[in-house]
């Protein structure tokens, strides 16, 4: 089991995050790769972590890539502790505006629907 990013499972699942784990292993390069996806309702955020290991065994993550409902540009971070101050700054945030919008989008649908009746 790997113990990449305790402090970040520990932080989602004390904000109701539920998460998903999955291992890959490239074949033309000489980094790991472990996928990490989460969310409240949908797993539809996802962390990369691109990691190797040292000359005495210990994991060195060489990248984090965060991308939040789906983004085209990820985030990139060097270390669990950037990344964690991220998500708590920005996290909660962002559920909230994708809710709004989705809340809004609804509010349109049931408008329209409404009219054409």
């Amino acid at each position: 089991m790997l113990v990449i990013l305790s402090r970040t499972k520990q932080y989602l699942r004390k904000n109701g995050y539920f998460y998903k784990k999955e291992y890959m292993r490239p074949l033309l390069t000489p980094d790991n790769i472990y996928i990490f996806r989460f969310g409240r309702d949908r797993l539809d955020n996802r962390l990369i972590i691109r990691y190797s290991h040292r000359w005495t065994g210990r994991q060195r993550i060489n990248e984090i890539d965060l991308r939040l409902h789906k983004q085209k540009h990820p985030r990139i971070f060097y270390s669990e502790s950037e990344l964690l101050h991220y998500l708590e700054g920005h996290l909660l945030k962002h559920e909230a505006k994708v809710r709004a919008r989705e809340i809004a989008k609804k509010s349109n649908d049931e408008v329209t629907d409404g009219a054409s009746k």
